[in-house]
């Protein structure tokens, strides 16, 4: 029998009924299956090794794998999907365990360029900012207001600051328009000091964007980083592959065109007035950027994901690529003869040389291994070549130093082996573990699934989902979510839904993702006894809302991929090659680490009751079916409508007295 070590001990004693966390936390219960995991991520960090870990909803995963991490004594990176689970680990989970544990660690946050003020930018703005209305200037002016103030300079400090202000990228940098050591503000840039801190901390808490961004520019600052440490986690690991391959390969988009461009006037005019046509420059890379944009939407109104065979092939398109490049050209050529005047001139030239030679790499073949495709949103075109995973990035990260990788979430994949994990990041080797939830399901929760309902295909399908939901409401009286697998779903089911629900004699609120801020709906929905919350793919994970303010959740349909995405259908054509299944091996584990998510949002507690409510009536009548409802928690599978609506009546009802 192998013997238990020490560290392993510790662990043990400190999740055991009479441990540290017992005596201190006032909701801490002895959970078999969070020990198991701790215990597991104790024996990765001894023996420096990969493991993979399930942890169900209620596990209890964050402490699992922070306090063996911390009793190792090792130097750590952890990070996280969002910035706003950054904030809770650095803000709440580490500093309550420092604290518990009494030790001696020194915890740093650390997160992208965007995400914290820029002195000099600030600056420039105050005087040369052009913005679209009263409300931005008022922004505008508290976050002067706050820079005289902020220690960290994160804008995450300023609630009246929302993630989609136009005021974001006038008052922070970016790799491009950094001016470095040359910056006026060096000393007291707000970036650099959290770098420092970054690199004397025990443990630091980063997010999967920042670790993929520094694995394909080396601009993040985790390059002097993580040699320097024993342990990496990824939290929240199942964002980790989507995560990856927006960051590896090459990306432009019209926004950057036509942000050289308005910064081009601006420093042109600023340092070298009359030295070059400064208006006809920036003119001219702004045209560029419209083209291009027009060229990748063609007769197209709405956002989505193009194959790039779509556009990228036409005349039109590569007339515009080539016309936006030589605009690029002209401007480098322009600012190399002023360069001298200014760092903003001399960074400038440098943005205009890599954007032209971004550029020209999209008018070359595909490199092999990747794929390409057009991003359209209403106002940017974004052309994008990655690779179809993570694979070959994290294997030569793993096989590099030895240190311990530990990657854990909720939903990892549909089968023992986490293959679906594993598989995309290269790790087929690694320790598995799958530690269910300890909730009691079947007690607490009931599934629904309509046996006679429109099929997803059919017209019909979004208006009986909003009649489903309406009548689910009407039973809870609010209470619920309405998760759509598409935005255009959204927009139907939601204004479907508002009005059926307005007309009640007593009125049930619908509050639709888009209308606001998702911090600002989950407020509201959370401030309104009577209301259901519409959302679509942002809302279908990272969503905490435990108690009875959330007892339905209804999913419109089966989360499949759609067939047509680019990346999908490269991602079929390797599985073909292989020898693989692409519907069996990425359309059904996909769909199912989906599934489990959405459902995930409903049981958040012990003591949470609810019903999830699937409108596809595929789970029932599909082979495959059988496959997807087992990756979701076990739950009773209520005979009809009426069984449903009784049950959520019965949630409705106070609770008798014990």
């Amino acid at each position: 029998m192998t013997p238990v070590s020490a560290l392993r001990e510790e662990v043990a004693l400190a999740f055991a009924a009479t441990g540290v966390l017992a005596r201190t936390e006032k909701q801490f219960r002895p959970r078999e299956v969070q020990t198991r995991l701790a215990d597991a991520v104790a024996h990765a960090l001894e023996e420096r090794s990969v493991l993979v870990a399930e942890a169900g909803t209620g596990v209890g995963k964050t402490y699992a794998y922070l306090v063996p991490l911390l009793l190792s004594g090792l130097r750590a990176l952890v990070s996280t999907a969002t910035k706003s689970l950054q904030d809770q680990l650095y803000l709440r989970d580490l500093p309550r365990l420092v604290q518990l544990l009494g030790l001696p660690v020194q915890v740093a946050l650390l997160k992208g360029r965007a995400s914290y003020l820029c002195l000099h930018r600030l600056d420039h703005a105050r005087h040369t900012a052009e913005l679209p209305d009263r409300h931005s200037l008022r922004v505008l002016a508290r976050v002067e207001q706050w820079s005289k103030t902020t220690r960290s300079g994160d804008l995450a400090e300023l609630e009246v600051l929302d993630e989609r202000s136009p005021v974001i990228p006038l008052v922070t940098s970016n790799r491009e328009n950094c001016l470095g050591s040359d910056c006026p503000q060096f000393r007291q840039c707000h970036l650099v000091q959290a770098r420092r801190e970054a690199m004397q901390a025990d443990i630091v808490v980063v997010n999967h964007h920042l670790f993929f961004a520094d694995m394909a520019l080396r601009d993040t600052g985790m390059a002097e980083l993580l040699p320097s440490v024993d342990a990496v986690v990824f939290d929240e690991a199942h964002q980790l592959n989507e995560a990856g391959v927006q960051f590896l390969g090459r990306h432009i988009g019209t926004g950057q065109l036509l942000d050289i461009g308005r910064d081009l006037l601006a420093a042109g005019l600023a340092h070298a007035r009359g030295l070059q046509d400064w208006q006809a420059l920036a003119g001219a890379v702004e045209q560029g950027a419209r083209r291009l944009r027009l060229a990748c939407a063609g007769t197209l109104r709405a956002a989505g994901r193009l194959r790039w065979d779509e556009r990228g092939l036409s005349e039109d398109f590569v007339a515009a690529l080539t016309d936006a490049r030589a605009a690029c050209v002209a401007a480098s050529d322009a600012l190399g003869v002023v360069a001298d005047a200014a760092p903003d001139l001399a960074k400038l030239q440098e943005r205009a040389q890599a954007l032209a030679a971004q550029l020209a790499a999209f008018l070359g073949p595909v490199e092999h291994g990747h794929v390409r495709w057009i991003d359209l949103t209403l106002h940017q075109a974004r052309l994008a070549e990655s690779p179809l995973d993570i694979r070959e990035t994290l294997r030569e990260q793993i096989e590099g130093e030895r240190r311990a990788w530990i990657f854990t979430s909720a939903t990892l994949g549909d089968d023992p082996a986490l293959s679906w994990f594993t598989r995309s990041a290269g790790v087929e080797d690694a320790h598995t573990l799958r530690a269910g939830s300890p909730f009691d399901y079947g007690r607490n929760a009931r599934l629904f699934v309509p046996a006679r309902f429109p099929r997803p295909s059919e017209a019909t399908h979004p208006a009986a989902v909003s009649q489903l939901a309406a009548r689910c409401a009407q039973a809870l009286g609010g209470r619920c979510f309405v998760l759509t697998t598409t935005l255009r779903a959204l927009q139907g089911i939601g204004a479907d839904l508002r009005a059926r629900l307005a007309t009640l004699p007593d009125p049930i609120d619908v509050l639709v993702q888009g209308e606001a801020p998702k911090r600002a709906l989950m407020a509201r929905f959370l401030a309104t006894p009577r209301a259901v919350l519409v959302g679509s793919h942002s809302f279908w994970e990272g969503i905490d809302v435990p108690g009875s303010a959330l007892q339905c959740v209804l999913i419109d349909k089966l989360p499949f991929p759609p067939p047509n995405d680019p990346l999908a259908e490269a991602r079929c054509r390797s599985l073909e090659a292989q020898g693989g299944k692409p519907f069996d091996d990425y359309f059904i584990p996909e769909a199912a680490v989906a599934l489990k998510q959405g459902a995930g949002r409903l049981i958040r507690s012990e003591t949470d009751r609810g019903l999830l409510v699937i409108c596809d009536t595929r789970l029932l009548t599909m082979n495959y079916g059988r496959r997807l409802m087992g990756a979701l928690p076990p739950m009773p599978l209520v005979g009809d409508e009426a069984e449903a609506l009784q049950w959520l009546a019965s949630l409705a009802r106070p609770a008798e007295p014990a």
